[in-house]
């Protein structure tokens, strides 16, 4: 009869504490951001000529600098993309290479002067800290091509920041 009760004491405590177990558990499991929002990508056109493209790394998030690659459509790029130079880095991976951080931006001259609207390809591939890595992105921008003398176009984000139900 002792056992009994004993037995029926642990689960009744069992039963009170697990659910608060399981939730601290769940609670500590980090969240990841989804590739389009680890590693957001923008761009605008400065002038006929010259697309600015941009990636807004997230913080605990890393893009390789050998996995990004730039296409427009019409047209073409004036030669090879110069990419700024990253943080080198011994990877899991991919062995020695360079990464990147925080906010990337690169200059992409155009063979041609374009007009009307341009669309921009970016591709990247990138990981986070916790040592999860993202399969490699393909992303698409339409940028408005700004008139001579009118300045920069506007930026414009493959990935819009999520708007509050009470803005």
């Amino acid at each position: 009869m002792v056992a009994l009760r004993t037995f029926a004491f642990a689960a009744v405590l069992l039963l009170e504490t697990l659910p608060g177990f399981v939730a601290t558990a769940v609670a500590q499991q980090p969240e990841l951001l989804e590739a389009p929002r680890a590693f957001a990508f923008s761009a605008r056109l400065i002038d006929p000529t010259t697309v600015e493209a941009r990636f807004a790394v997230a913080k605990g998030y890393y893009l390789y600098r050998d996995k990004l690659l730039f296409s427009v459509e019409p047209g073409a790029l004036a030669g090879p993309v110069v990419l700024p130079p990253g943080i080198p880095k011994e990877d899991q991976f991919f062995g020695k290479v360079e990464t990147y951080r925080g906010e990337v931006v690169v200059r992409l001259p155009l063979a041609a002067a374009a007009s009307g609207t341009l669309t921009l390809t970016g591709e990247s591939q990138g990981c986070a800290d916790l040592g999860v890595c993202y399969p490699p992105q393909r992303q698409r921008l339409t940028l408005p091509v700004p008139s001579p003398g009118h300045g920069a176009g506007p930026l414009v984000e493959a990935t819009p920041a999520k708007r509050s139900w009470f803005q």
